[in-house]
């Protein structure tokens, strides 16, 4: 049970540890929900970064609200843990900035394409005001934790805003809308039918849905999935799309289709709208 108290100021008081061998951090599985960090105070950071991957979460860094957002950018993680404290812009000014850029499409948003691309954020803060968690809420913030507190605590809170944002979920499924991907098992079910896919008809849907609400192109998609072994050649990409088709979006009994065409570009597996 991982029970670690955490102050501002950089103390650390520990109530049970968290061991990484060798005094390394320890890395996320491959399908975790993937967290940024951000926090000036480095001890704070460096354990926060530790303990989540401990949780099995894959975790990168950031010491500045400036930092913050290229890297949001560059990665787009599924979920950010933001110190309001911050050296050059405050966590409330990098939210705003965040919401604002994302409405324009300069910021993606989620590599897992949550509804509406919203990023979910979780303050961290030494302010325990009411007025102050008023403005972290009004600013954009998805939940408000202040300082010192406990990382078993921080954790449940950031599993919850992620099953509330349809981020993927902690054994590694995929899900979209009624479809879903399991990678341990290895099975696909569509509105809780399973599904049997190839084993390269599998990597396909996999890649489709780790980039969900994205167009990737047929380039991509045979570099991911095939790494070239075909010679280059595009078609076959087509083939196994029109393959992947047939066994999920055709006939009413699949729901809404899922797999869109985007001409000239790719294809893109979507959700279906809301309402």
């Amino acid at each position: 049970m991982l029970n670690v108290i955490v102050r501002p100021g950089g103390e650390t008081p520990v109530q049970g540890t968290v061991t990484t061998p060798g005094g390394s951090t320890v890395a996320g599985g491959q399908g975790e929900a993937f967290l940024l960090v951000v926090d000036d105070e480095p001890n704070i950071r460096e354990l926060l970064a530790a303990s989540l991957r401990f949780s099995g979460f894959r975790v990168a860094s950031a010491a500045s609200g400036t930092e913050a957002l290229e890297l949001i950018a560059a990665e787009r993680p599924d979920l950010v843990v933001l110190d309001v404290m911050l050296p050059d812009l405050d966590g409330f000014t990098v939210v705003e900035k965040l919401r604002e850029r994302t409405s324009r499409g300069q910021i993606a948003g989620p590599a897992h394409g949550h509804p509406g691309d919203h990023l979910p954020v979780l303050f961290l803060t030494a302010k325990d005001g009411v007025g102050d968690k008023v403005q972290g809420l009004a600013a954009g913030a998805d939940d408000y934790v202040t300082k010192p507190f406990s990382l078993e605590e921080l954790i449940a809170r950031i599993r919850a805003i992620l099953r509330r944002a349809g981020g993927p979920a902690e054994d590694g499924r995929l899900v979209v809308a009624d479809l879903s991907l399991d990678p341990a098992a290895h099975e696909v079910t569509r509105a809780g039918t399973p599904v049997a896919l190839s084993p390269t008809e599998f990597k396909l849907l996999h890649y489709l849905m780790a980039n969900v609400g994205r167009v990737v192109s047929k380039a991509q998609i045979l570099d991911h999935v095939w790494a070239y072994d075909f010679g280059g050649d595009l078609s076959i990409v087509e083939s196994y799309i029109s393959y992947l088709r047939r066994k999920l979006d055709s006939g009413p009994a699949h729901g809404p289709k899922l797999i869109h065409t985007v001409r000239g570009i790719g294809y893109a597996l979507r959700r279906p709208p809301q309402g």
